[in-house]
């Protein structure tokens, strides 16, 4: 159970941290708002602050996403990966409860979940699913037999700040169903509405991106 535990704890420290850069990003404020980087930085410090906490216990994924990756790679067995899965959802859920209480009374015109009620889903779509399977890729070949583990938590954060970049206007950026799951239960309406995308396009980015490893991968 204690690896359970860390993704929950994890996920729950992702969300309270990144997606509160992101609401409180678009709330009044009595300084100058965080802004696209300030969010990216967010996402991608958290990531990297947990690898190095809770890495040793669970191995830091902190997303359904790279749990599915790390299961369709043969490196996860099924009991686990679900089990990952739920405690992340549940980490999520937490966190966004805590970010709830934290800014109902903000102000905050910030969508949690990432759309920003766009009409064109195919773009939507190919981006989660796309950034989702690059993500994956650096997940798993900084993870892998021969990598460079001890710079790993590093590299994935900095790849999440970098695809934050690039994803946050174009859907606010989830490639985490976890992420997106959580938020979207305090949200409802349009989030609720738009979840499936956030859920679906990143599982077939993560589990391209298991399939194209395996298929690459030097070591056995």
């Amino acid at each position: 159970m204690k690896k359970y535990f860390a993704e929950m704890f994890g996920t729950m420290v992702l969300v309270l941290m990144g997606c509160g850069a992101a609401v409180f990003a678009g709330a009044g404020q009595p300084f100058a708002s965080v802004g696209t980087l300030g969010v990216a930085f967010a996402f991608g410090l958290s990531v990297v602050a947990m690898a190095y906490t809770i890495g040793k216990i669970s191995g830091c994924h902190i997303n359904p996403a790279i749990t599915l990756g790390f299961f369709l790679s043969g490196r996860m067995n099924a009991k686990d990966t679900g089990m990952y899965m739920l405690f992340q959802v549940i980490g999520a859920i937490i966190g966004s409860g805590i970010l709830y209480i934290l800014a109902k009374d903000s102000g905050s015109t910030t969508t949690l979940t990432g759309a920003n009620g766009y009409s064109d889903l195919m773009p939507a779509f190919v981006a989660e699913a796309v950034f989702t399977f690059i993500f994956v890729m650096v997940v798993l070949g900084s993870t892998s037999k021969g990598g460079n583990s001890s710079l790993a938590g590093l590299a994935i954060g900095l790849s999440l700040v970098l695809i934050h970049i690039v994803c946050i206007p174009i859907t606010g950026t989830s490639v985490n169903p976890a992420r997106s799951i959580g938020p979207a239960l305090f949200q409802g309406g349009e989030a609720l509405s738009q979840l499936w995308l956030f859920i679906v396009a990143p599982f077939i980015g993560a589990a391209v991106a298991a399939f194209t490893w395996k298929a690459i991968d030097t070591e056995e």
